[in-house]
């Protein structure tokens, strides 16, 4: 199948998730998300893959073992690709993002090493700069409120050095386009105009240790 976006219903099945976060509701609607949210996703999916790599649809469950709030739902579809690429639909719209959103330790160690090198540093910066110029929006994520143990805080990269997660984002509003294969072609924009920061953790940072 192709991909044609999703219909203005799914974003509004969402709204309506968000204001009744239930077993009934979910119940009632679950062959509609099936249809018009889940496989226009895997249709997505499929058509990125070969440029962007594999992926997959979380599950539309919460995991709420260990969290006060207990609404059994997300109140959005996520998409994730393995190569650190990200989707979003929700009631507020289209989203999409790129980079790393939580390192683990060995990355963390590796991400930090390279800002405070004196000759590698500097790059990160500059280039997050030329992609904020271009219109997209970074992200850190999980940021300490001072710079991590072992390092001065009057760092000139301590505010990159605070960050455990770094990713470029971008998001849409409800709209018409969303409903058509326009949508694709936005987040492969998206996608490809974010690659500059991708490229730069891959090298420096890399996968986790196993």
């Amino acid at each position: 199948m192709t991909f044609r976006g999703w219909p203005s219903e799914a974003l509004e099945f969402y709204e309506g998730l968000a204001a009744d976060n239930s077993k009934t509701y979910w119940t009632e609607r679950q062959a509609f998300y099936e249809e018009q949210v889940r496989e226009p996703g895997r249709e997505l999916l499929a058509e990125l893959e070969p440029e962007f790599g594999p992926g997959k649809i979380f599950r539309p469950h919460r995991d709420v073992r260990f969290s006060r709030d207990k609404s059994p739902y997300k109140t959005h579809l996520g998409i994730w690709m393995a190569a650190g690429f990200y989707v979003q639909l929700s009631g507020d719209g289209l989203a999409a993002g790129c980079g790393m959103y939580r390192m683990a330790p060995d990355q963390l160690d590796r991400y930090r090493r390279t800002l405070t090198d004196p000759r590698l540093g500097p790059s990160l910066p500059e280039l997050l700069a030329d992609l904020e110029k271009a219109g997209l929006e970074i992200h850190g994520h999980d940021s300490l409120k001072t710079a991590p143990r072992g390092f001065p805080k009057d760092h000139p990269r301590v505010e990159l050095l605070r960050h455990k997660g770094l990713t470029t984002w971008q998001e849409w509003e409800p709209a018409e386009w969303m409903g058509t294969a326009a949508a694709r072609d936005r987040i492969v924009t998206f996608f490809r105009a974010s690659r500059p920061l991708k490229d730069w953790l891959d090298h420096h940072v890399g996968p986790p240790a196993p």
